[in-house]
Parts: C-alpha cells; sequence; structure tokens
C-alpha cells in the first residue's frame, strides 16, 4: 500500500518531468540540445575530415540527434528540440568549417562566405526533413502526455 501510494505521489509530482517513455524521467532540455549538437558536430567532422565536404555520416548523425532530443527531453522543456534542427545546422556547419580550416586562405570575404553558405544550403533538405520528424514527434507528444486531470488519470 506504500509503495502504491509514493509511486502515485512521485507520478502526479513529475509528470512534465517524463521522457518519451512514461517510465522514464527526461533530461532538461539544455541537455538535450548539447546532445543534438554534439552528435551533428561528430558527423561534420568525420564528413570534413573524410570527403572535405558534408555527407551522409553528418546527415545521419545530425537527424539521430535532433530525434533522440525530442524523444529523452523532459515534457516541460519539449519546445526547444521540436525547433532546433534549423539552429543546430546554423551553428555546426560554420563551426566546423571554421574549426577545421577548409576555406580558402588568404581570399576574400566572398570566398569565405561561399565556403560556409554552400554547405549550408546544401543541407537544407536533411534539415527539413529532421525538422519535420522532430515537431510530428513534438506534437504527438504534446497530444498524448497531457497534464492529468483527475485522480484517476493518475
Amino acid at each position: 500500500m506504500t509503495g502504491t501510494r509514493t509511486r502515485s505521489t512521485a507520478q502526479r509530482r513529475s509528470w512534465d518531468e517524463r521522457a518519451l517513455l512514461p517510465d522514464r524521467v527526461g533530461i532538461p532540455w539544455w541537455a538535450a540540445a548539447f546532445c543534438a549538437l554534439g552528435l551533428a558536430a561528430i558527423g561534420a567532422f568525420a564528413d570534413m575530415e573524410r570527403l572535405n565536404r558534408l555527407g551522409m555520416v553528418f546527415e545521419v548523425c545530425y537527424f539521430l540527434g535532433c530525434l533522440l532530443a525530442v524523444v529523452v527531453v523532459q515534457r516541460k522543456g519539449l519546445f526547444g528540440p521540436m525547433v532546433q534542427p534549423p539552429l543546430i545546422l546554423a551553428v555546426t556547419v560554420p563551426g566546423v568549417i571554421l574549426a577545421i580550416g577548409s576555406y580558402p586562405t588568404g581570399g576574400s570575404m566572398v570566398a569565405t562566405a561561399l565556403a560556409v553558405g554552400t554547405p549550408l544550403i546544401n543541407g537544407f533538405p536533411a534539415m527539413a526533413i529532421t525538422t519535420g520528424f522532430t515537431v510530428a514527434i513534438g506534437i504527438l507528444r504534446l497530444i498524448t502526455q497531457r497534464r492529468p486531470t483527475s485522480r484517476h488519470d493518475l
């Protein structure tokens, strides 16, 4: 009897701290953002070192990182991971390109802008698909993980 009451109290108190799996506590929004950013950066570094351009490894890491973030985040911090894919792309791609130094040395500002801008433009389809999936999963979570309205729902 005591174990049931304790579990019920814990569930009532933490409904908004759950991840996608109802019996798991989610991570804060900022940790989910770092998770997605880290996986995308790893994929970008791998592709830039291997191919000197962004390829499939980056796209897969970017997609999985953003999906993982929206799945494991606390429900109360769901909005950030739902809309973060464009921001992750906008931070990761220029950051990795400038960190690796794969832009023209001694070139003009236009050459540097093209070296950074072209991968951003080429990454648009991956960003659009990833954003669509994260928003869909986020909306699904918002619908299915509503605040309990009565004692019976707890």
